[in-house]
């Protein structure tokens, strides 16, 4: 498959990229748009819950630690939502000592769990992951 058919694959396919470090925020926005995703951010937990509700992303990439409401917050609140109870969701993490309990927790609300730092091609993976669609038995 050439690069064009995989940038075609992705056109019109929107995620949401929610994190506290502007640095990552716009380095992994970057890296989504070049494949071509529509990439919306945000900067906190308050902000990403607006964006998803405002945007309806296909798919939403989540720091864990952010002050005031972490991604756990986040990913309680997001699953309440009638629209958003499904909408895939990897919860990024430079928290190598995760508490298990936080780890099954974010499992159990449907979440994937990777660690960063990611690279482009990591990045792209996830993205692909996230929005391939799963058969539920």
């Amino acid at each position: 498959m050439s690069s064009g058919d995989e940038i075609s694959e992705a056109t019109g396919q929107r995620i949401l990229i929610v994190d506290d470090d502007e640095g990552v925020t716009q380095t992994f926005a970057r890296g989504l748009r070049l494949e071509g995703y529509q990439v919306h951010t945000a900067n906190s937990a308050e902000a990403g819950l607006r964006e998803a509700r405002d945007s309806q992303p296909d798919a939403i990439i989540l720091d864990l630690r952010m002050p005031l409401v972490d991604g756990l917050g986040f990913l309680r609140q997001l699953r309440e939502r009638d629209a958003q109870r499904l909408t895939p969701v990897a919860i990024v993490t430079g928290d190598y000592f995760l508490e298990d309990e936080i780890a099954s927790q974010l499992r159990a609300l449907g979440a994937e769990l990777l660690y960063k730092p990611l690279w482009l091609e990591d990045l792209i993976g996830l993205a692909r992951t996230l929005l391939t669609p799963r058969v539920f038995h």
